[in-house]
């Protein structure tokens, strides 16, 4: 354990995350850079004292508990985990979950694609980024918990809006079969994740057709290259989807588009400006 170095990657660590990062307030009185050590502490789940004394390269080497619990609070990369874990002298394993994190890089295309609905999925389906098109075609996905920004789940539990299926799409099945492959594969490659294995759990329990679809064993599947949604505004919405890979971050950035000239590249259109505001829809 290299106490000296670990000391100052946690302090540079913490000093770079802003406190509206991890949804706690600037404050005025504010002096030290990015995050408190008491707040590390608190987000790490472990006493301020230990955490200080791990600055302060006095610290006993922390278990892999606490070293997850330290690259979760301070946000680490996936190359970062596996640093702070050599430096506690403790060879990384796994990721403990799907990374969620998305790269500024991604986000700012997300926002640079305005006349396509664009999302970014983590390994177990959770929506971590939209932008605003998606939000209109799909639905808000800000204001809805973040257990209800699984497509999985979703899928086979619900809730559904309008009374449909997954926002009233054309390749339902075909998402459901291509969904259930794909998330066996990733419980594979994160074995000691509890959120994984707590959605599985789930989706057995509560869904006959996952049950049946997890037991086939089938993993990957072929994707939908061309989609309908039924929006209960604008109407059918036909679009082509292209998947992009983010292979370090084991993520997927889904773009929907229209075909140029087409009355679903009008739909989108008139969505952009409707954006996710509640209208009344006449029946």
């Amino acid at each position: 354990m290299d106490r000296r170095e670990l000391a100052v990657f946690l302090r540079s660590r913490r000093e770079r995350i802003a406190p509206a990062d991890v949804g706690l307030p600037a404050g005025q009185r504010r002096r030290t850079p990015g995050l408190r050590r008491e707040e590390a502490a608190r987000l790490a789940f472990i006493s301020t004292e230990y955490y200080t004394r791990l600055e302060q390269g006095r610290g006993p080497r922390p278990s892999r508990e606490v070293l997850a619990g330290l690259a979760r609070a301070l946000r680490l990369s996936d190359a970062e985990r596996d640093h702070l874990h050599h430096l506690a002298g403790e060879p990384p394993g796994p990721p403990p979950g799907p990374p969620r994190e998305v790269r500024q890089s991604v986000l700012d295309l997300l926002h640079r694609l305005p006349q396509s609905a664009a999302f970014v999925t983590s390994a177990a389906f959770e929506v971590i980024a939209w932008n605003d098109l998606a939000a209109a075609l799909m639905e808000d996905f800000s204001a809805v918990p973040r257990r209800d920004r699984n497509l999985v789940r979703r899928a086979f539990l619900g809730p559904h809006l309008h009374g449909a299926g997954l926002y009233d799409v054309s390749d339902v099945g075909e998402f459901a079969r291509h969904s259930v492959g794909r998330l066996r594969a990733a419980a594979a490659r994160y074995p000691d994740d509890p959120e994984m294995a707590a959605l599985i759990a789930e989706l057995l329990a509560g869904s006959e057709e996952f049950a049946r679809l997890w037991a086939s064993h089938e993993v990957g599947g072929a994707r939908t290259l061309r989609k309908t949604f039924r929006h209960p505004l604008v109407g059918p919405v036909t679009v082509n989807c292209d998947v992009l890979d983010i292979t370090d971050r084991d993520q997927q950035v889904v773009i929907y588009t229209a075909t140029p000239g087409s009355r679903s590249e009008e739909a989108l259109r008139l969505l952009s400006v409707i954006g996710t505001q509640r209208m009344t829809v006449e029946h």
